[in-house]
Formats: structure tokens, sequence, C-alpha cells
């Protein structure tokens, strides 16, 4: 019976206690879910209020292509076989346009491209004076020449992009054509300089182990000499990116694979070659034509869209 008391007596002191808390949960409002906050959205909203939203943004490489204007300053030089000593002309004003298309590699390596151009360059040789000897060597009675090039170049690019700035890499092969050339001739071979014939001839012993320059080759290809050109070119250089424009500087190295004559041109039993090399220096400004870089502001709002919409 005592038991029973003490049961009862508990139950009725803890009743109001239960009441009031009870009373309380009921009185406190019960927070939304917050997924259920997106569905209080229009069904469109303003591209003003899209722009306000912050996506994450990569620097994403494009497939972009652009066209570019170069001009730069070219060292000529020649290698002879038999070995003679020669030195580095310069000359200026070496120009020209290119037109070059990035794409990814394999479909997923965006660090690749394809550059073509029409240039306007020289190719030329000089001759050291032998101050042992006290004379210049000559070939074909000329101590220098200079050729001025049409070349059309097709090569291969590596870009490593950053986000105002590239590296550059280029290899591949070019095709010419040996347009004009301008002979002279050393002060101390002006008294033996001209021929009176049109024909080439070969020393004579008035003219020591010289040649003679016939006077109306100074600036005409005799007929033994190439006029079509190719061989390798590449280089590597960097550039500063101002979308939509690029600044590029560049050093590049060429070598001919064709010989400026022809092997027996001057004796049938002792072949002789010269092979034509260059280092030219440009800088080169480029106007994108496509999109280089990252997404464009309308896939921006759309991706915005998503994440507003609680798609993504």
């Amino acid at each position: 019976m005592r038991r029973f008391l003490y049961i009862t007596a508990l139950l009725l002191l803890a009743a109001p206690m239960f009441a009031q808390q009870k009373v309380q949960l009921k009185a406190e409002p019960v927070p939304e879910p917050p997924d259920t906050l997106f569905f209080s959205l229009p069904d469109s909203i303003s591209n003003e209020y899209l722009d306000t939203v912050k996506v994450r943004k990569k620097f994403i490489i494009n497939d972009y292509s652009m066209i570019g204007v170069h001009y730069g300053v070219t060292l000529l030089g020649t290698s002879f076989n038999p070995v003679w000593d020669t030195a580095l002309g310069f000359k200026p004003n070496t120009f020209g346009i290119t037109y070059t298309l990035y794409g990814k590699m394999f479909g997923f390596i965006p660090y690749f491209g394809f550059q073509i151009g029409a240039f306007h360059t020289y190719e030329g040789y000089k001759f050291k004076y032998d101050k042992e000897k006290e004379y210049t060597r000559t070939l074909m009675g000329a101590t220098q020449a200079v050729m001025e090039v049409l070349e059309i170049p097709f090569l291969a690019q590596l870009h490593f992009d950053f986000n105002r700035a590239k590296i550059l890499a280029n290899v591949g092969l070019y095709a010419a054509y040996r347009w004009k050339i301008r002979r002279t001739v050393a002060d101390d071979w002006m008294n033996y300089a001209f021929d009176v014939t049109d024909a080439y001839k070969p020393a004579t012993p008035e003219a020591g182990t010289h040649d003679f320059l016939a006077s109306n080759y100074l600036n005409k290809f005799y007929p033994f000499e190439y006029r079509f050109d190719y061989g390798l070119k590449g280089g590597l250089g960097f550039g500063l990116v101002f979308d939509p424009i690029e600044i590029h500087f560049t050093g590049q190295v060429q070598w001919s694979w064709q010989s400026l004559y022809k092997a027996d041109w001057y004796s049938p039993y002792y072949y002789r070659y010269a092979y034509p090399f260059n280092v030219e220096i440009a800088v080169s400004v480029h106007y994108q034509l496509t999109k280089r870089s990252g997404r464009t502001r309308a896939d921006l709002r759309h991706t915005a869209k998503r994440v507003v919409y609680g798609d993504e």
C-alpha cells in the first residue's frame, strides 16, 4: 500500500513539469530546412542577379587561333666545305605575317599548336680579312653576298600559358626562294674584281688564287646557283598577354639543307658545298581571333543559375 502511494505522489508531481515542457516546445518556431528556400525563387531571375553569384573560376586554356605580324633582325652565316673562315653578317628588316592555331594534343593536353606564315628575310656570307696573307678570300669574285629570300615556314609550337604571360618553343620546316642577290668586293680586291666577259672564269695567274667577278653578275645569280631553298627552323621565346593582344619575343635558328650552288661548279673532281644558317631575333604582335582562356560571361551566368537552383 505504501509503495502505491509513493508512485502516485511522484506521478502527480512530475505531471506539471511535462506539461510545461510540452507547451514550451509548441511555442518555439521550427526552422525551415535550407533546401526548401530554393523553391521560393521565381522561375526566371535577372542577369544582374546572376552576375552577383560567386562562381569559382579556373584558368583553362581554350582551343584558339590568332594572326600576327613580325619584325626583327637577322645574323647571316654560311657553313662552307672545305672550311673557309667567315664572319656573321647583319641585316635588319626581316618581317612577315603568321597564323597560329592552338589545340589540345591527343584531345586533352592544352599546350600544342601549329604556325604557318610568309616572311621576307635574308641569307648570305661574308669572308674575313686574313692579316697574315693580307687578302680576303672571294667566292665567284665576291668577298660578301646578301640574298633576299621569300620564306614560308610551317612550325609546331609548344606553349605554356600563365594568366598574363606564356613560354614558347617552335620547331619545324621551311621552304624558300632566293629572290635577289647583292655581291660586294673588298677594297683589296677592287683591282681584280671585274672580268670583261659575262661568263665566270676560274683563277688566273694575274689574280693569284682568286676568282674574277663578271660585272653583270653583281646583282644576278649564276646558272649553277640554286634559287629554291628548304631546311630546318626552331627557337624559343616568351610572350606578354593582354587579351586579346599578345606580344611575343622570339629567337630562332634556321639551317638550310640546300647548298648555295651545285657541288661541281668549280671542279668536277673536288666538290664544294655552302649551307646558309641564320639567327633571327624578332618581336611580334598577335591578335586573338577566338577566346584564349576560361569561360564566357554567358557560360558563367548559366553556371550561376545552376548553382542557385541546386543543380550543381
